[in-house]
């Protein structure tokens, strides 16, 4: 839950970098929360089944896009590419497939052109 919200109170630096850990534990509480609210809409029978979206589904889908664009361009970042590689997305399956294996890469190791790598900074923090 801590590298959620860490990623939250990011949520508008698109500068630096982002380890794994923090992309895909936001990735992870996302998702889990979108499915009890979307769970929550279908109880309360605000539902849309032809668009896929609840009222309550649909407010924190809109509330957590910026930061889910800011941790994915900063998990780019930590693999020394440019967060522009993020339009992928636009092409069918293949995009998915590049983006996923970019975002399960390790860290480049040491700095890069975008900043010191988070890893250096969470050991000599004790975490």
């Amino acid at each position: 839950m801590e590298w959620y919200l860490a990623a939250l109170r990011k949520y508008s630096q698109f500068d630096g970098r982002s380890r794994r850990k923090e992309y895909w534990f936001f990735s992870l509480f996302n998702f889990l929360a979108l499915m009890v609210l979307t769970a929550m809409d279908i109880g309360a029978g605000v539902f849309d089944a032809e668009n896929g979206v609840g009222l309550l589904s649909g407010i924190y889908s809109v509330g957590v896009f910026i930061p889910s664009i800011s941790v994915s361009v900063r998990r780019l970042h930590d693999t020394d590419r440019s967060g522009w590689y993020l339009l992928l997305a636009v092409i069918p399956v293949v995009g998915a497939i590049v983006l996923f294996v970019l975002f399960v890469l390790d860290s480049e190791p040491g700095e890069n052109r975008f900043g010191p790598s988070p890893k250096a900074t969470a050991w000599s923090a004790g975490g």
